[in-house]
């Protein structure tokens, strides 16, 4: 195979598209279908919980448009990270979605289902073999936080995806998995060059989020060869330059240039990327860089506590000047009046300033802002516990004295009424490491059924 035509329909099936920009891409002949469904960006909840970021209504919608082209045009359809965080609940959910959708419109193929949650002992062995190391600033893993962890997903390659092409599989359904593998597993498939397929595949797994206007959410089309790959969105109000593709790789990237798979490192040193004309764009020089023995991401959450919050704002400029003096009192008292209850370590207690410093830290300023927003968060053992302590931060801080307080009105304005919502379940990133493996194919099973 010489050239390889990649549809994809959208940074994250559930997001939408445009049916006219799918019939556009459908209309290309491509080869293969596919779309990524989840992501660690929406943080650990999802991966806790075993809950879907985007909607069933949301999903079944996409889902029937993309299937229904793939299966006109007898192509294979590709999906991976399924369900959001990728994990056993994840997939089986995504699969109901795919079952339902399949017998409304009556589909028949060949399915193939891949999982990526892992054994908590096959983990644990690779940890007492020094076999794993954090990703990042992070601490080493230990086999206690393995066990505390609710859920762990390893992140697959290309290998399990390949291998479903190979048993004749129509439709595949992945849980957690890179982006890149997505589209690069057909290029590996059909042996074509894995440094420009795997670039290309990090572009169009976002969908048409390189072109201009921006957009996720929209189809774009990848034409890959022998030594070069193009880049065509299939919304025909849309456009690509070289820069608009350029940049797309300082997306969620710590460098540009380079950037890892379980298969190596992807060089882009050498990529020069050119307009074909004023909608599409030219890629050449990517390559694959081996990088030694194989690893595999891995991903784990641990459950942290019950959440409750308030949300509310204030205009007083005296109140907004004598915020910290507040909140140091709200803090005191609410120690003060838990004890005996909850000890310190107990429950956390976090104020968020919008309108001060709310989205990152700032100096001092002597300005003082007509009015901030405060987000009152609680988090502790129980739903329970976390309401108590939210509640009393709440009416603490609603009463609460500060310097020149003229009134004993409210302090806050609250847009809601009840005020106090609980969050339920708080999950954390404790496992966000790498495995050394010798086979990471085989710790992602493929299951072939057949759907009629």
């Amino acid at each position: 195979m010489d050239e390889a035509r990649i549809l994809s329909v959208t940074g994250n099936l559930g997001y939408g598209f445009p049916e006219k920009s799918l019939l556009e891409g459908a209309s290309r002949q491509p080869h293969m279908i596919g779309a990524d469904n989840g992501s660690s960006d929406p943080g650990p909840y999802y991966l806790g919980s075993g809950q879907q970021l985007t909607r069933r209504e949301q999903v079944r919608r996409d889902l029937g448009l993309s299937l229904a082209a793939a299966r006109r045009l007898g192509v294979p359809y590709v999906i991976g990270t399924a369900g959001t965080a990728g994990g056993r609940p994840h997939l089986e959910g995504f699969l109901d979605i795919l079952d339902e959708v399949s017998k409304r419109d009556g589909h028949r193929y060949r399915l193939a289902a891949i999982q990526a949650e892992l054994d908590k002992e096959l983990v644990k062995k690779a940890v007492r073999e020094g076999r794993v190391r954090p990703l990042g600033p992070l601490p080493e893993l230990t086999e206690q936080m393995v066990d505390e962890s609710t859920r762990i997903v390893g992140q697959m390659g290309t290998g399990p995806f390949v291998n479903a092409l190979e048993a004749g599989a129509d439709v595949i359904i992945a849980g957690r998995a890179c982006d890149t593998a997505i589209y690069a597993s057909f290029a590996a498939y059909k042996g074509l060059d894995m440094g420009l397929a795997f670039h290309m595949a990090k572009i169009i797994e976002c969908g048409a989020q390189c072109a201009i206007p921006l957009a996720a959410n929209d189809c774009i089309l990848g034409t890959l060869r022998r030594d070069h790959f193009e880049l065509e969105p299939m919304n025909l109000d849309m456009r690509l330059s070289p820069t608009s593709v350029a940049a797309h790789m300082m997306y969620e990237q710590p460098d540009p240039h380079h950037f890892f798979e379980p298969e190596g490192m992807v060089d882009l040193e050498a990529s020069h990327i050119v307009s074909l004309d004023p909608r599409r764009v030219k890629v050449t020089g990517s390559r694959l860089v081996s990088t030694g023995k194989p690893t595999i991401k891995l991903e784990g959450v641990r459950l942290r506590g019950f959440r409750t919050i308030t949300i509310a704002g204030m205009t007083d400029p005296r109140l907004i000047r004598s915020v910290g003096d507040v909140e140091k009192r709200v803090r005191d008292g609410v120690a003060r009046l838990v004890q005996g209850t909850l000890k310190p370590e107990d429950y956390e207690l976090r104020f968020i300033y919008y309108g001060r410093d709310g989205v990152r830290p700032v100096a001092p300023s002597a300005t003082v802002p007509h009015e901030i927003g405060v987000v009152i968060e609680a988090i502790a053992a129980t739903q329970q516990a976390s309401n108590m302590v939210l509640s009393l931060a709440r009416s603490s801080f609603l009463h609460g004295y500060f310097d020149g307080r003229k009134a004993t009105a409210g302090n806050l304005a609250f847009p809601f009424s009840p005020s106090d919502f609980e969050g339920g379940p708080v999950y954390e990133f404790t496992i966000y490491h790498v495995m050394e493996v010798d086979d990471p194919d085989g710790l992602f099973p493929v299951e072939i059924r057949e759907v009629a």
